[in-house]
């Protein structure tokens, strides 16, 4: 018997713009076809434009008509980071969508990012973060959804307080962890701050379960030259209907939370399946390390002088 995929009714996005990052393969590229489908017009910020240009002609192919283009991006530098904003503003269409979808996961060798940052702390985290202060005034003008893609591993470990840059032992897992508990605490804080200054902002947080995306597979840009054990089971399970979801699957808790009229801000969303590893998207309980609003505040202040871009109080 086929496996019966869940899925969500995309409300009607004509009129309004959205920003994924990540958005040249894997669910990004799902999350980006869903919006476009759906008559939004999507910028994807992509490094390798090799690959964009394929993801626009696979939206394209399905959605004949799209409006969709690409711009540049390498989160793992503020510079670039710096120039997408700069680009995006001087364009000055209002953003109504950006869901801060990208990331690298687990290198078996630590390293740095252009600005000196631990790889997934500077990629998944602090790019994110300045990416948001770069758009901030578009995000404003647009009374823009922002929803930040976390991950189980959130729930995992810990933040490295006194080694943030993981300079005197390095363990991959541990340091992933750390970069999706501060992208969320970043989440939550945004959200906080938003509706202290009526920025018109609604941020919240997805997860993707657990499912055969790319960040466990073969990637020589990060040091692994082939598939990690751990995506080929999550592979053998996902092809069985197992436990795990699908790439599809995976895409759909950051389209609900960044679209749905049910989907609020503050809030969290992720598959409802056991062990919330697979299944339909649902609003889910606040994982204990994303529960701490001074934890939030630190975070967003170690953002702000690591980075140097400053988000007014």
């Amino acid at each position: 018997m086929a496996r019966r995929q869940p899925d969500i009714t995309v409300p009607d996005l004509t009129g309004t713009r959205a920003v994924v990052t990540g958005a040249s393969d894997g669910m990004g590229v799902g999350i980006a076809s869903r919006l476009a489908a759906a008559g939004a017009e999507v910028v994807l910020p992509v490094r390798n434009q090799r690959k964009g240009e394929a993801a626009l002609t696979q939206i394209r192919t399905l959605t004949p008509g799209a409006q969709v283009s690409l711009r540049e991006l390498d989160l793992s530098s503020l510079a670039s980071v710096a120039a997408l904003g700069k680009t995006l503003r001087e364009e000055g269409t209002p953003i109504n969508l950006l869901i801060n979808n990208a990331g690298v996961m687990t290198p078996p060798d630590r390293q740095l990012t252009a600005d000196g940052f631990e790889l997934q702390f500077g990629t998944n985290h602090l790019g994110h973060f300045a990416l948001v202060g770069q758009l901030l005034p578009l995000l404003r003008a647009g009374n823009a959804r922002v929803t930040s893609q976390v991950s189980v591993a959130a729930n995992q470990n810990g933040i490295n307080w006194d080694d943030l840059n993981w300079e005197r032992s390095y363990n991959g897992m541990h340091a992933y962890s750390q970069s999706k508990i501060a992208f969320g605490l970043f989440g939550l804080e945004l959200a906080r701050r938003s509706r202290a200054q009526g920025w018109g902002i609604t941020s919240n947080l997805s997860h993707p379960g657990v499912a055969p995306t790319n960040l466990l597979a073969a990637r020589p840009e990060v040091g692994r030259s082939a598939d990690t054990l751990g995506v080929k089971l999550i592979r053998w399970f996902s092809a069985r209907g197992l436990i795990v979801g699908t790439v599809d699957s995976a895409a759909l808790p950051a389209l609900y939370a960044a679209t749905s009229p049910d989907a609020h801000t503050a809030r969290f969303y992720g598959p409802n399946g056991p062990g919330h590893f697979g299944g339909p998207p649902a609003e889910q309980k606040l994982y204990s390390r994303l529960r701490s609003p001074e934890d939030a505040q630190c975070i967003w202040q170690i953002s702000e002088d690591r980075t140097g871009v400053r988000i007014p109080e």
